[in-house]
């Protein structure tokens, strides 16, 4: 049965224990990742097609099935929407667990490495907590209890966080931008977004990394003018946000809010603080 959503009234204290939370989501962040990994690294695996076209694998739903059954056990209480299960899309309310248990399922298709396992808490409409993690890259990404971001480093124990870095998004020099673009997604109308700007460099990148990458001050500015839905965007927003950037409606810039009807994304813009925006 579809648990409830927490909805919390404005000015109290959150429901969900946030040290709990980060070791949870981390946790089953890693063991998820190694779950694909087994898969990514066999000779075969099949690919099936789901309703809406898009690709499923055996390490989508394998993951799928561990992350929730960790999040269900845990915070039995706090409504869980994750992108495999499409009875959890019925869900209304902006207090909610979301997942993505393989983002760039055609990075992992293709065997390119750039996918990762997504994990948010949504608190209010807004992504509070996430872990995003790419398996194949060994890079771990996540907020800690008191909502900064940092990039984890070494063994990656799923019992005990290792060393951190923390993240911080960069100084934009608005004369030579760093963009970063989907890698499976791009196409003219964000070359001609991009090119209203001064750009240094323009980088690809797959999956939920792309908002990785701008946390981290490797890049200043991700447009994404295409479809993507919470489950897509929820972890790297989060992971965003801690670090000092924010992600903003493409059409008035107004921040991207969670909880929406569908679960549907419009285009939006990630970027630091200091990048100047182009109007829409």
């Amino acid at each position: 049965m579809q648990s409830r959503p927490v909805d919390l009234p404005a000015g109290t204290e959150s429901a969900v224990d946030q040290e709990r939370l980060l070791h949870v989501i981390r946790k089953l962040a890693i063991e998820a990742g190694e779950r694909i990994m087994e898969i990514y690294n066999s000779d075969n695996f099949e690919v099936r097609t789901k309703s809406d076209e898009s690709p499923v694998t055996e390490a989508d739903e394998s993951a799928d099935r561990l992350i929730s059954a960790g999040l269900r056990d845990a915070f039995p209480d706090v409504a869980l929407v994750t992108e495999e299960q499409a009875a959890s899309h019925r869900h209304s309310g902006d207090t909610f667990f979301i997942v993505d248990p393989l983002d760039g399922t055609k990075e992992f298709i293709r065997r390119r490495g750039d996918f990762t396992v997504n994990i948010a808490w949504v608190e209010g409409g807004t992504p509070r907590r996430g872990v995003v993690y790419a398996p194949a890259r060994r890079r771990m990404f996540l907020t800690l209890a008191d909502g900064s971001s940092v990039e984890e480093t070494g063994p990656l124990d799923p019992e005990q966080i290792g060393s951190i870095t923390p993240l911080r998004v960069a100084q934009a020099d608005n004369k030579a931008l760093r963009v970063v673009a989907s890698k499976s997604h791009r196409d003219a109308e964000t070359d001609a977004y991009i090119a209203r700007y001064e750009v240094g460099d323009v980088k690809s990148a797959g999956s939920s990394l792309k908002f990785c990458l701008v946390a981290s001050g490797e890049a200043d500015l991700y447009p994404r003018l295409g479809r993507t839905m919470e489950w897509d965007t929820a972890a790297g927003h989060a992971v965003l946000a801690g670090a000092g950037g924010q992600v903003l409606r493409f059409d008035d810039l107004a921040p991207l809010s969670y909880g929406k009807d569908g679960f549907a994304n419009p285009f939006f813009i990630a970027c630091a603080p200091s990048v100047r925006l182009e109007e829409s």
